[in-house]
């Protein structure tokens, strides 16, 4: 991870930590918000994908890359390839919001659509690098990978080493993996947590059952956390170093967009505001601790931005 670190400096914005007195007082703790939202392409997507991306040979380059995502990984991807000058094929949901499909296609990477109740990404993606010669890079399940997205708790820790608690969304599991790994590196006694919906709770209902569970495409308005299995890498890291899993709504999580809007004068997308979501609503009981909340993107458009604070 920290070779990781090395790599993305200067490349990877290192992006703020932010504290808000309200927060503080409706959570009766002291809240520090590290705003992936800031990072290039608005998520911590970047951060995984270049070191992934940087690390391959040059006839891997030349081969080009392929990705599957939603959106934020996509992204990702996308523009670390164009910034390595990397060919860069991505599999996107055929519902995959708008502006994320636009961002991915304007970064310069070629878009395979598919429908994600019908066909299996993983399996598409994996077509298109036989034809191609080209190289998988994996949204989640994959050390250089984990070792990136990691890095922005790396900084958080750098930066607040006092925390006692930190939260992040949780997918795949990359980016919650890799803080804990950060972050119980530099402190053996911090308490990390995953948060993640309640109509997509694979992680959590995995390590109740201490193996991986197989969901349904869940049906909530975090696009980012639509995961519907956890990774093999990340579950056995989250497994060690985690000490839970909670879930929100999406109810919860439009109530902490708008806090977010309202009173800090940021904009979190719905999955990026799950980990502020479970403080606010004290699904974690962080009272009278220091907690570090991971807000992992901002990449909303402003039409369903306005549709999802309406309803």
């Amino acid at each position: 991870m920290r070779a990781a670190a090395q790599r993305l400096h200067g490349v990877a914005h290192r992006t703020p930590v932010l504290t808000s007195r309200t927060l503080d007082a409706r959570t009766g703790a002291r809240v520090f918000l590290k705003c992936e939202n800031f990072q290039r392409m608005g998520a911590f997507k970047f951060r995984g994908a270049y070191n992934r991306i940087v690390q391959l040979d040059a006839a891997q380059r030349r081969g080009g890359v392929v990705a599957f995502s939603s959106g934020n990984h996509a992204q990702g991807v996308a523009l670390a390839s164009k910034l390595l000058e990397v060919p860069a094929v991505i599999v996107m949901p055929s519902d995959a919001p708008k502006a994320k499909v636009a961002a991915t296609q304007e970064y310069g990477a070629e878009v395979v659509f598919y429908d994600r109740h019908r066909s299996h990404r993983a399996e598409i993606a994996q077509r298109i690098c036989d034809e191609r010669g080209a190289t998988l890079v994996p949204p989640f399940d994959d050390p250089h990978i984990i070792a990136g997205q990691g890095t922005a708790g790396l900084e958080l820790l750098e930066e607040v080493p006092h925390l006692e608690i930190v939260a992040t969304p949780v997918g795949g599991g990359g980016l919650l993996s890799g803080t804990a790994v950060a972050a119980r590196g530099l402190n053996p006694s911090i308490e990390l947590y995953g948060v993640e919906p309640q109509a997509g709770n694979d992680f959590q209902r995995s390590l109740q059952t201490g193996e991986r569970v197989h969901i349904e495409v869940p049906n909530t308005i975090a696009d980012g956390l639509q995961t519907q299995q956890p990774g093999e890498l990340t579950f056995a890291i989250v497994r060690a170093l985690v000490r839970g899993i909670v879930t929100v709504s999406d109810d919860e999580l439009r109530e902490a967009m708008r806090f977010a809007f309202e009173r800090m004068k940021i904009v979190i997308e719905p999955s990026g505001a799950a980990a502020l979501a479970a403080v606010m609503t004290g699904k974690l009981d962080v009272r009278g601790k220091s907690v570090g909340v991971l807000i992992s993107g901002g990449n909303v458009d402003i039409d369903r931005f306005d549709t999802l604070l309406s309803s």
